[in-house]
């Protein structure tokens, strides 16, 4: 996730995961939780067997329902690689109201899930020993910019692409001019000026702590390296190997005009994001046929550069407390087999996973800003090994009285540093986080509320006036408590 929106920021894993506090990686039980990795092989034998092509459709098909029926997502995109075949499957519009479905063709931001194109772009390099995965960040940068380092431990180059740099997930200088397109005006002079004066409050390489900067740094060193814009890397080096026309940065006639338009998680209207500095965190724009093409490539290995460094990108570099780890670009899932990664922006999420020992590889593409889409994505992946998956449950929101809204505005403290501020704004309950945007809550009874951007729901316990004196954040099946500061 980027900017604005939630993605799997988990409010409460931003607070109690140490590893993976991040927008766009969630701890993920694909396809079940855990085999050690010694028994990965044990565990695929014992997995039930893949669908047919027509049990899987019904599968998806009713995954897919509530999502549409319920006013989650306008529309998306979802395709499968499985057993040597693609199949892809469109539900709801492309435009609200229009009729018209999407297609494999139809363009979509696909936000963070450009991070694993930058890594396979890393891999890439790294190969053709143009540059070190060990090598300090510092030996690629001008002389004249100091990257920062903690207790004499520098920035190495992985540390950049496995989030464990050290690195903030934005810098304290990034001051969009306009929110609804936060990256457009963000230059590499800016980028310079708070490298210059950043400081770092942990050992680089030890913790995952997720950052779109970081990526977005690691895009330029690339750029440096190659001597070449980030998409004119990215095309030469992944999407004329791999056969993807319709993956860029920018658009072109023909892509603008297959171009799904934005919304967000309340089905309004949104705004197209654009990159400057940090492009190779989240810029890229592209297709179900061809992010398909690209999944393909990750399971099917061959001995071309392209194939041995898409290889490269799957290795594990990073553990966590969680169970899982980081790859290159990729988070690894607790089965030890299972790389995936998500991305949205202002209007737009994506899903990306692949699982090279079941010879699976799933997308889906939302022209809609809701992480429910990776939670669907993760399901797909699941129904696609075989287990069976329930749809999710639509939570309607219902009305609730002005005068009992009222009792809730005020800052609830989850842990020292990391509260949740709510606000009533036009009829409307919000809630912001430390360091993260406002959203708004809706209701479904008078204490309890949900968020439609993320997957988090908080109820309100009340004191003997009637008054809010505690929350609780329901998030990753998890409650945590947080009670309310005079202020």
């Amino acid at each position: 996730m980027l900017h604005r929106t939630p993605t799997l920021i988990a409010l409460l894993l931003a607070i109690a995961m140490p590893a993976f506090a991040a927008d766009d990686a969630k701890p993920t039980d694909l396809p079940n939780d855990p085999a050690a990795p010694a028994d990965v092989e044990q565990a695929i034998r014992a997995a039930p067997p893949a669908p047919t092509p027509e049990a899987l459709k019904a599968k998806i098909d009713a995954l897919a329902k509530p999502l549409i029926d319920g006013d989650i997502v306008v529309g998306m995109v979802v395709g499968v690689y499985l057993d040597g075949k693609t199949h892809v499957y469109s539900y709801g519009e492309t435009k609200r109201g229009s009729g018209n479905a999407p297609d494999e063709n139809t363009v979509y931001e696909i936000g963070s899930c450009t991070k694993v194109f930058t890594a396979v772009l890393l891999a890439d390099l790294a190969e053709r020993e143009m540059i070190g995965l060990r090598d300090r960040v510092q030996n690629y940068l001008p002389d004249e910019v100091k990257l920062p380092s903690y207790q004499g431990k520098e920035i190495l180059v992985e540390h950049l692409s496995t989030h464990s740099s050290g690195l903030p997930r934005i810098p304290d200088n990034f001051k969009p001019a306009d929110p609804h397109n936060p990256y457009a005006d963000y230059t590499v002079e800016q980028m310079y000026a708070y490298l210059n004066g950043a400081t770092l409050n942990t050992v680089p390489g030890i913790d995952y702590a997720y950052s779109n900067l970081g990526v977005g740094l690691l895009g330029h060193v690339l750029s440096r390296v190659a001597d070449k814009p980030y998409e004119q890397l990215l095309v030469e080096r992944v999407c004329d190997p791999i056969g993807m026309p319709d993956t860029r940065v920018t658009l072109g006639d023909t892509m603008k005009q297959r171009l799904a338009p934005p919304y967000d998680a309340e089905l309004e209207p949104e705004h197209t994001w654009d990159f400057d500095a940090l492009v190779g965190c989240g810029g890229v724009r592209s297709t179900a046929k061809d992010l398909l093409a690209f999944l393909r490539a990750n399971v099917d290995k061959n001995d071309t550069p392209i194939g041995k460094a898409i290889i490269k990108t799957h290795e594990i570099r990073l553990g966590t407390r969680l169970g899982i780890s980081a790859a290159l670009g990729w988070v690894v899932a607790r089965d030890g087999i299972t790389r995936l990664h998500s991305g949205q922006t202002g209007g737009y999420h994506s899903f990306m996973a692949v699982v090279p020992l079941r010879d699976l590889g799933v997308v889906v593409l939302a022209n809609t800003a809701t992480d429910k889409v990776s939670s669907f994505g993760e399901q797909v992946v699941r129904a696609a090994f075989g287990i069976d998956e329930q749809p999710i449950t639509v939570r309607k929101p219902v009305d609730v009285k002005p005068d009992v809204l009222k009792r809730y505005p005020g800052t609830y403290l989850l842990v020292p540093g990391f509260a949740i501020t709510v606000t009533l704004e036009d009829g409307k309950l919000m809630a912001q986080a430390t360091g993260q945007d406002k959203f708004r809550l809706f209701a479904e009874s008078d204490t309890s509320f949900f968020y439609k951007v993320v997957d988090a729901s908080i109820t309100f316990s009340l004191d003997k006036d009637g008054t809010a004196d505690k929350l609780t954040l329901h998030q990753a099946g998890r409650d945590i408590p947080a009670h309310r500061v005079n202020e």
